[in-house]
């Protein structure tokens, strides 16, 4: 069903390869997954009932497509904003399912389309729709999704659900292809990225808190507000996806790895090892991203160990989760807000399982 399961879940295992760190993490999590969700899994689940009810919208010959993607038992994370954030205000109802559906379907046609762009093969634990059914249909289904999200959204008895919809649809394709156009540049700085991330990624959380906070009847500056929480946890969510890329494991995460940069994508380890390096290991890292192949992620593992670019990762990840803290920390008292502020603590607790060192470390 759509219930979220922590092995999935921001999940990265300790089988990674990392500069030695002297202290032992505490990968145990000051909030555990089942505190976090627990109170909101009837409304996950009402999210992936009507989700599995959205494949009968479709085309009957189609349908296999819309199943496959539909029910791939996802972390449905955008969902559980939607959820949180009504939590934090009162209590969901009905329309905020509504959205999150909605939101889910938008999310879900960008991984269909990001794993066509990627020549990704595994999504969630097994093989993308593009590896079972070819680009062409990918790329084709990817959009029925998109328009299936705006059909829905068209549902609301006011244009405003639907007219935010497509403003977040443009701004999160609008991201993926400024990211590229940046493809193996070493130009692209760390204010352009950080541009991309809130738009491809950020960008759907921030419209998850922001909606949901409409939907609860709150004024402007509450919803602007829990808007800013969404896209500084959003942001750091995709940071550390970007880390998971590069130092995180296959079957844990449940996806390929290394695409970003055999794809030529320069995230934010990558920018930060081409800042500390030297001239000599910078014209390295320029050579192997340029001319990547089979051999270049070990030579690139190297010298991310050797400029120690993935605790400067995660400790700039961990200034965008306090800067969310900060937002709720702003916003009237209330009990609800333990799920959103115990959603920055589980993400800050699941980095940690990126710096544990293995025996076979380079």
């Amino acid at each position: 069903m759509a219930t979220l399961d922590s092995t999935y879940m921001l999940a990265a295992d300790s089988k990674v390869v990392s500069a030695p760190i002297r202290r032992t993490p505490n990968t145990k999590a000051a909030y555990p997954w089942k505190q976090i969700i627990g109170p909101i899994e009837p409304f996950l689940d009402a999210v992936g009932t009507r989700l599995a009810k959205q494949v009968d919208t479709f085309e009957p010959d189609i349908v296999a497509y819309a199943d496959y993607a539909l029910n791939g038992q996802g972390k449905h994370l955008r969902a559980a904003l939607v959820a949180l954030t009504a939590n934090a205000l009162g209590k969901p109802n009905d329309t905020h399912i509504t959205v999150a559906v909605i939101i889910e379907m938008v999310h879900l046609a960008t991984l269909v389309h990001d794993d066509v762009i990627d020549e990704a093969e595994v999504r969630r634990g097994r093989p993308t729709l593009a590896a079972n059914w070819g680009n062409e249909t990918a790329v084709l289904f990817g959009d029925c999704l998109f328009a299936q999200a705006l059909k829905l959204a068209a549902s609301f008895p006011t244009p405003d659900v639907c007219r935010a919809v497509a403003m977040a649809t443009n701004t999160v394709c609008s991201g993926e292809i400024l990211q590229t156009q940046h493809r193996r540049d070493f130009q692209f700085t760390r204010e352009k990225y950080f541009k991309v991330l809130e738009m491809k990624t950020a960008e759907l959380f921030a419209l998850s808190c922001e909606l949901s906070a409409c939907l609860s009847g709150t004024g402007s500056e509450q919803r602007l507000a829990l808007r800013e929480f969404g896209m500084a946890f959003g942001t750091a969510y995709q940071v550390y996806d970007d880390c998971v890329d590069l130092f995180g494991s296959e079957s844990v995460s449940g996806k390929s790895l290394g695409t970003d940069l055999a794809k030529g994508k320069l995230t934010l380890p990558v920018l930060l090892l081409w800042e500390r390096a030297d001239g000599a290991d910078r014209k390295r890292l320029e050579e192997l991203v340029r001319n990547f192949n089979g051999g270049a992620m070990t030579g690139i593992i190297k010298l991310l160990a050797k400029y120690d670019a993935l605790s400067a990762s995660l400790d700039i990840m961990r200034q965008y989760l306090e800067k969310a803290r900060r937002v709720l920390r702003a916003l009237p008292h209330s009990n609800g807000q333990v799920g959103l502020h115990g959603l920055t603590e589980y993400l800050a607790g699941q980095t940690e399982a990126l710096r544990v060192v293995p025996e076979n470390s380079l």
